[in-house]
């Protein structure tokens, strides 16, 4: 798939190097990692702002609509722009989800499930290593 922003895998490390990115960052967001349950910087951060794309910058969700889903892994109930996340089917690791991507890099950034609050009713459950908080 073809994306606004593109960059060697090179240029994506030095990237990530230089915002001091979580040590996982490029393997989470270019290889479709997942960092473990409970280790990310921002599984039990509540500050207000909102998160972008640690790779790109692009606007992805709003603070306000963070939740505490149990799960230890960020999650929101939907993204800050109708288009700013694409969705993938994602069949790996002997299971059906709807993998995430940033729709301006193409960086991983996790999953959404159909099991989150009202009114959307969606858990888009993020990697923290994928995003970069905004005051």
């Amino acid at each position: 798939m073809s994306y606004a922003i593109q960059k060697t895998a090179e240029e994506w490390k030095a990237l990530l190097a230089a915002k001091h990115a979580e040590p996982g960052a490029y393997q989470v967001t270019r290889h479709a990692a997942t960092e473990r349950p409970f280790t990310g910087r921002y599984e039990s951060f509540w500050q207000p702002g909102h998160y972008d794309c640690v790779c790109c910058g692009a606007r992805l969700f709003e603070a306000e609509t963070k939740f505490d889903a149990g799960c230890g892994w960020p999650s929101f109930s939907e993204p800050a722009e109708p288009h700013a996340i694409e969705e993938r089917r994602d069949m790996s690791h002997g299971m059906v989800r709807v993998e995430t991507v940033c729709a301006q890099c193409g960086a991983h950034l996790g999953h959404v499930f159909e099991d989150g609050p009202t009114p959307t009713g969606l858990r888009y459950c993020m990697n923290s290593a994928a995003l970069e908080h905004k005051p």
